[in-house]
């Protein structure tokens, strides 16, 4: 037998066992996974929406449909309507803050020559640790009588501040935990962008005569960025509109109502109320507003994008 008609029989083969089997089976084979997909992810979701249309209460043995009643009431709540723009504020001041100083350290490490590691690691430890326990530090550290950050302000001749007590203060101390525990993250992804950018189109630059590390950022280095940008910046949203651990741990809502978020708010409706009816229609709308939220951003930023 020659070497083709040996090398030939076993394609031979495997054409008739192919035609000998249905395309059907591939269908079969994917079954398991579709199925936990669904119950999983997507019957979770479609049972929370139904629940939205009902008045249960946890425990109840019965409900009934109410329509759209729940979210009329979230319409007309001013709790609600105080949460949301209270969830808008925060990510207005996480959001922006961690992605540039992200961006900055990303771009400061990447530079240095010794220690890159040691930093890298630094930076990345916050998002690391566990958020709830590190909440309990930022409370001591921001305490108003014996946090270490008031006894400086009083050292340079500055008031103390209660920022977990103050209402014009509390947003803006939950942003600043936000901005910790995010920006490290942000650094990793901006570092891996950066890593990614080849070497040759600094060279091109240095020979057009772009020498300055200013230029050569915004001439290079933040066009080729473009796709890490825009996700970096869609997952910080997200992340920054889950808010709630901070909210639970150090304020609870407080102080009159300036630290209500709309997770919070839904974790009262749900699991103090008892409310699930109420709580579903909450969800359903922060949902809605994360989805229109990153279509919207990805829309907006793909138009300045360099892929």
């Amino acid at each position: 037998m020659s070497l083709a008609q040996t090398q030939g029989a076993p394609l031979a083969r495997s054409r008739r066992l192919g035609a000998e089997i249905s395309p059907s089976v591939a269908y079969w084979f994917a079954l398991p996974s579709v199925a936990l997909l669904v119950g999983t992810l997507l019957l979770p979701i479609v049972v929370m929406i139904a629940m939205s249309f009902t008045d249960y209460e946890l425990g109840a043995l019965d409900f009934s449909f109410i329509g759209v009643e729940n979210y009329v009431a979230l319409a007309n709540d001013k709790t609600f309507w105080r949460s949301l723009g209270n969830t808008l504020y925060y990510v207005a001041l996480v959001v922006p803050t961690s992605v540039i100083i992200g961006l900055v350290l990303a771009v400061m490490v990447q530079g240095l020559r010794r220690g890159r590691g040691f930093y890298q690691v630094a930076f990345f430890l916050p998002v690391t640790s566990t958020l709830i326990a590190m909440a309990t530090v930022w409370k001591y550290l921001l305490h108003g009588t014996i946090g270490p950050v008031n006894h400086l302000l009083t050292a340079i001749g500055l008031p103390s501040l209660e920022f977990f007590g103050t209402p014009s203060l509390v947003m803006p101390a939950l942003a600043i935990i936000g901005i910790w525990s995010l920006a490290g993250f942000n650094m990793v992804l901006f570092t891996s962008g950066l890593t990614a950018i080849p070497e040759e189109l600094y060279e091109a630059a240095s020979v057009d005569g772009i020498d300055s590390p200013v230029e050569r950022f915004f001439t290079v280095t933040m066009p080729m960025l473009g796709p890490t940008t825009m996700f970096v910046i869609i997952t910080t949203s997200i992340t920054a509109f889950k808010v709630f651990d901070t909210v639970a741990v150090l304020t609870k809502g407080g102080p009159q109502g300036a630290s209500d978020v709309l997770l919070y708010t839904n974790y009262l409706e749900g699991f103090q109320y008892m409310r699930i009816g109420v709580a579903s229609a909450i969800t359903v709308v922060f949902l809605g507003i994360i989805l229109l939220l990153s279509l919207v951003q990805a829309k907006v930023l793909e138009r300045k994008v360099h892929y």
